[in-house]
């Protein structure tokens, strides 16, 4: 008997289940096919166009900046001028997402694009959201090629594209859609939930932002 039927069979004799355990095995199969959702608050069940303005409404309570444009075309001027009204350099870091590659960055002609993860030498990164959840202003950031987890990070100004139509009202939404885009065998490595900027409290409860990340969080609703 191996170490692992050796554990497997000190936990059914503690459960006190004998022989095959095809019910429970069945169960639990179901369940994880089925992937039901919990209690959903009522601030969660809006229209769409409600929850947008709540996605909003809570980023900037969270410490972030929120714009909103009709088209991706406009991404560029968008950023652009976000650098400008910062002096920040007019240089940023984005992966290989191809929304946001053929968002026509030459339209900005002093704009220094640089492609790849983040070596942590970059004050600004773009990347782009799997989903905004309205009933906390939070981002749903997929680690991979397309927007690695260092542009996320790293850099001092996180700047996150979104489409209007992937904020949905509740955390549970992002699961399904998640589901439904990758599937169970072909998810991400990692899913990171942002709400607003790094901020810490931990000295003397003085609240410093970019503590452990982005100092500055600007969202970039796109209709």
């Amino acid at each position: 008997m191996s170490g692992r039927e050796t554990v497997l069979g000190k936990i059914r004799k503690s459960i006190q289940v004998a022989g095959p355990d095809t019910e429970r095995q069945a169960t639990v199969a179901a369940r994880l096919g089925a992937a039901p959702t919990g209690v959903i608050p009522a601030r969660a069940q809006l229209p769409q166009p409600e929850q947008i303005e709540l996605f909003s409404t809570m980023a900037d309570k969270y410490g972030a900046t929120v714009s909103r444009i009709d088209d991706y075309g406009k991404i560029p001027a968008e950023v652009s001028n976000y650098l400008r009204e910062r002096n920040l350099p007019a240089a940023i870091r984005i992966g290989a997402d191809q929304r946001l590659k053929q968002a026509g960055w030459a339209s900005e002609k002093n704009l220094e694009i640089r492609e790849g993860a983040s070596d942590g030498g970059d004050l600004a990164g773009v990347s782009h959201a799997l989903a905004g959840i309205a009933e906390t202003g939070t981002l749903a950031l997929l680690s991979g090629q397309d927007n690695p987890t260092t542009i996320n990070f790293l850099p001092e100004h996180q700047i996150v594209v979104v489409k209007a139509a992937d904020v949905t009202g509740d955390m549970e939404s992002v699961w399904t859609m998640l589901r439904a885009n990758s599937g169970k065998g072909e998810m991400p490595r990692a899913v990171n939930l942002v709400t607003g900027p790094s901020r810490s409290g931990d000295i003397e409860q003085t609240i410093l932002l970019g503590a452990h990340g982005p100092r500055a969080l600007h969202i970039i609703i796109v209709d």
